[in-house]
């Protein structure tokens, strides 16, 4: 094998507690790198078959070992339709199939297990409603600045993502970085047991997946089981500004700190620039960071304050922050004849809020054009929070207001009562591209907010191709 050896199949076995099917002499080298999407498999992978009812793995049992798979993680209850196909699969390339009762425990199980080779490594841990990837990749630019930082890429966060980006620690690494997000009850727990943070934060406790935990209630505490695996020697850091604060830190076996203005060094006020950024004193020196939104102080103070528990020196931090540009979708800022602010990689009522509220406050002599899209995962209270978010529109500085997705509806006839502006809303995504393309002109600013699943995204060409 041409790269490192991530487990043996022996080692494998030990932490899935699986059973062989079948093994071939090469597979017992173990694997190099871990695949749960056939088409990513490459030579000595571990290829992990999920269940699923629209994608089975299962079903590309024989694709994975044909791209080179070493070894197969199946599932017990998949073995009357999949076993013969997998046993003569891994025969034909010399590769092992191992079963276990749950794939995507046993993918869990392994990334522990692999992760416990590294006991040097300062492991730390971030979620919450929003923020979390802008969080992670400022902390990971501080502390890059002086240690060898590996982190999750992108969003890799879930229960699948995570137990894969820890796979990506290697001997030289000091220090991980990882998001933790959820899509349902208790997952923030069982990511908590795979990384067993030493460091935890919380960035904010928001409605984002209102509609599958019920209540903001429950929503704290499931953020709050980033703190489960504490064993009395762990540091976990709450925003001070939050109205859970003090349930948040209730009852967790460590320490438990604020961060924010108040606890942060010593914050000296901030401001936004507009479309250049932000700007605050930090320990008396001035900091510009070329993220948009005074939100982003407060992430950035998030950040600081990991690096301080991380030990890096004040320095680090003044330039890592310095040095963080925008991700895609993240508050990305594309200047032309019209300037698109394209914040669209996600949304809840509290980002897409921050978001008006950041174009409100821009300096402008042309047009404000919000292109708002549906806010996903509200589950019951999807009317009720569109409707929050109308009223924001409704008094903001907007100069017309475009609806996308279906559960945007309710909004319309709110900001209409304003009398103030353009509203406009469709289900279509070619009719919005054709609104818009009939609309626009040379001056405008225009915002994209909306949640990944609408994918606003694609309105970017319509939008920079005109005022040219």
């Amino acid at each position: 094998m041409g790269d490192s050896v991530l487990m043996t199949l022996d080692a494998l076995l030990k932490a899935v507690q699986g059973t062989l099917l079948y093994t071939g002499a090469s597979a017992k080298a173990g694997f190099v790198s871990v695949a749960i999407d056939s088409r990513k498999v490459t030579k000595a992978s571990l290829f992990v078959a999920l269940p699923g009812s629209v994608q089975d793995g299962h079903h590309y049992i024989s694709s994975a070992f044909n791209a080179g798979a070493s070894i197969v993680l199946m599932q017990e209850d998949r073995l009357g339709t999949y076993k013969d196909i997998a046993r003569a699969s891994a025969q034909q390339q010399d590769g092992a199939v191992v079963v276990v009762p749950d794939t995507l425990r046993a993918l869990q199980k392994a990334a522990k297990a692999y992760l416990d080779q590294f006991p040097a490594l300062l492991k730390i841990g971030i979620t919450g409603s929003s923020g979390k990837t802008t969080v992670k990749e400022l902390t990971a630019a501080i502390l890059g600045q002086e240690k060898q930082v590996v982190m999750n890429e992108g969003n890799l966060n879930s229960e699948t993502g995570l137990p894969l980006s820890v796979f990506s620690v290697r001997p030289e690494h000091e220090i991980g970085v990882f998001e933790m997000g959820m899509n349902r009850r208790g997952e923030i727990s069982e990511l908590a047991a795979v990384l067993n943070p030493d460091i935890a934060l919380i960035t904010n406790i928001g409605t984002a997946h209102i509609g599958i935990l019920g209540s903001k209630d429950a929503i704290a505490e499931e953020k709050k089981a980033i703190f489960s695996q504490f064993n009395g020697k762990q540091i976990g850091l709450i925003p001070e500004y939050d109205a859970y604060a003090n349930y948040l830190q209730r009852a967790v076996n460590g320490q438990v700190k604020c961060y924010g203005p108040r606890s942060t060094g010593s914050f000296g006020g901030g401001r936004t620039k507009g479309l250049d950024g932000i700007e605050f004193i930090w320990n008396r020196k001035p900091v510009a960071i070329a993220l948009p939104g005074q939100h982003n102080i407060l992430n950035s103070l998030a950040a600081a304050a990991l690096a301080q528990e991380a030990g890096v020196s004040e320095t680090a931090i003044l330039r890592g922050l310095s040095s963080v540009k925008p991700l895609f979708g993240r508050g990305e800022i594309l200047k032309g004849p019209i300037t698109l602010i394209r914040d669209c990689y996600n949304a809840n009522p509290e980002s897409a809020i921050a978001a008006i509220e950041f174009c409100d406050a821009i300096e402008w002599s042309g047009r404000r054009i919000y292109v708002i899209g549906s806010m996903l995962e509200l589950g019951t209270a999807a009317e009720q929070e569109h409707e929050r978010v109308a009223r924001i529109l409704a008094q903001s500085k907007a100069d017309a207001v475009y609806l996308f997705g279906a559960e945007t509806a309710c909004m319309k006839d709110i900001i209409a009562r304003s009398g103030t502006k353009q509203v406009w809303h469709t289900t279509d995504m070619e009719m919005l591209k054709g609104e818009l393309a009939g609309s626009l002109v040379q001056g405008d600013l225009v915002l994209l907010k909306g949640s990944r699943g609408v994918a606003l995204e694609r309105l970017t060409d319509i939008v920079s191709n005109q005022g040219v």
